[in-house]
């Protein structure tokens, strides 16, 4: 048979059986030659003795106000519709700035460590002897996209790998039924920037985040067409590898074709493994109260964070959570925003770290609730928030990150980190320093050059001892 007749043949073969093989979501463990020439400066990079081995990153898409939430500063009800004293502000809707807008909110101190928090986050208070809270954060941009792809991939430019791709490269998988990078999406829909918030960049396919649905079908075109019995999606398995190895044979620089074998095996694997992952009838009424499964404003973002528990148990790598458009973007009614959003998110946040702890499965799993910016101020017209760049607070917990402990300052107006600042280069290096990975090291060809995540000659950065315990 003739290459091109051989060709046509295996294309039309898999435009009539191949539908329900999963490919876009079966980029969890390939061998792929390619990989082959990266694995030595994988292995080098990987050298630290590590305090965890897998992530679950709580995002907040649009802008969390810091000080609203995590950064009291009793100068804004002083000056509350006045002027803003401190000099001119970096706005990014500057027609729209007005005087100082200060926090309708109460703060007070949670547990034994004494962290002062809104009252609108009593779950994460509960929690506060466990988590350790950075407000000294500060990224590159006031611009959303630009500063998601800084605070998920290291710069400001499109088509950057994500630091789940990079810890998926880092660290391989623990489970070969299931992705080593999970994304768990908003059944609203996606979030601002869509898919390159888990986009592999460069680095190869197989580490970009897998997305998960909520509903039956969680992995697009995973489930075989119900007329297809297991014995024949086995034999169509073992007549699609035959054809494939036979071209390889003939064509062995086509190392693609040898990681696409591998995919659809990795197929049959996961049609079993993600269905019962994802299985929440197994938890009992207990934990799924605890998650706030029982309520209706906590439910589906509970539900997805305890899904994020029990793929970390069965071996994930990264689970991120998404949440449609920028819920946090609070350009108006800023208070009434934000409460509604610590209904949705405060339990199941701190749920997760809660279990996580009586599992055992804290102490080697990083916590992250984190947006891409904070806000100013100053009022977007009667009762918003601007964008922030120079000031945003964050939480950690796990993973070998200092427990019950409130890290930096900003000024007196919460407009800029002042003391002990943190860059979101710096935040990436301890991270990858806590799951064993020498930030300098961890790199990969672009462009005729190694590159890595953090850039560390050019951007400067550095492990913040003080975040580690």
């Amino acid at each position: 048979m003739h290459d091109s007749t051989w060709e046509l043949n295996r294309r039309a073969f898999l435009a009539s059986h191949a539908g329900g093989l999963g490919t876009l979501a079966l980029t969890s463990l390939l061998h792929d030659e390619k990989l082959h020439a990266a694995e030595a400066r994988r292995h080098a990079a990987v050298l630290l003795k590590p305090k965890a081995k897998a992530v679950i990153c709580l995002f907040q898409h649009g802008g969390p106000s810091q000080i609203d939430l995590f950064d009291e500063k009793p100068m804004l009800r002083k000056y509350h519709g006045k002027p803003y004293p401190g000099g001119a502000l970096e706005t990014h809707f500057d027609k729209q700035a007005g005087n100082v807008l200060g926090s309708p909110f109460k703060f007070m101190p949670y547990g034994q460590s004494g962290i002062e928090m809104c009252e609108h986050l009593p779950c994460t208070g509960a929690i506060a002897d466990e988590i350790c809270l950075v407000r000294s954060m500060n990224t590159e941009s006031v611009d959303h996209e630009q500063a998601l792809r800084a605070i998920h991939g290291g710069k400001l430019i499109a088509g950057m790998p994500t630091l789940g791709s990079w810890v998926s490269y880092g660290l391989g998988t623990e489970n070969a039924n299931l992705p080593a990078y999970v994304v768990l999406g908003d059944p609203g829909g996606l979030p601002v920037d869509g898919e390159r918030n888990w986009s592999s960049g460069w680095l190869p396919a197989v580490y970009q985040g897998v997305p998960f649905r909520s509903g039956p079908s969680p992995v697009f075109n995973l489930k075989s067409p119900d007329n297809v019995t297991g014995k024949m999606r086995r034999n169509q398995l073992d007549l699609l590898a035959s054809f494939n190895q036979s071209f390889l044979d003939r064509h062995p620089e086509k190392s693609e074709l040898a990681a696409r074998i591998t995919n659809f095996e990795v197929a049959a694997r996961m049609q079993l493994a993600v269905p019962e992952a994802l299985d929440l009838s197994q938890e009992s009424k207990e934990t799924q109260k605890l998650y706030g499964l029982d309520r209706p404003e906590s439910e589906e973002y509970g539900r997805r964070c305890l899904t994020a528990r029990r793929l970390v148990e069965r071996g994930v790598r990264y689970v991120q959570i998404f949440m449609s458009g920028q819920p946090w973007d609070t350009h108006s009614k800023n208070a009434e925003q934000l409460t509604k959003l610590c209904q949705r998110t405060d339990r199941p946040s701190a749920a997760l770290v809660q279990d996580l702890k009586q599992r055992g499965l804290l102490d080697d799993t990083i916590v992250m609730w984190t947006g891409e910016f904070g806000r100013l101020p100053i009022s977007q017209g009667p009762d918003g928030r601007d964008h922030n760049r120079r000031a945003f607070s964050l939480w950690l917990a796990g993973g070998g990150f200092r427990k019950g402990y409130a890290h930096g300052a900003t000024d007196d107006f919460g407009y800029e980190s002042v003391k002990d600042v943190v860059t979101v280069h710096d935040l990436h290096a301890t991270l990858l320093t806590n799951l064993g990975i020498d930030h300098r090291r961890l790199t990969y060809p672009m462009d005729g050059r190694e590159a890595s995540l953090t850039d560390a000659e050019v951007t400067k950065c550095r492990v913040v001892d003080a975040l580690l315990a």
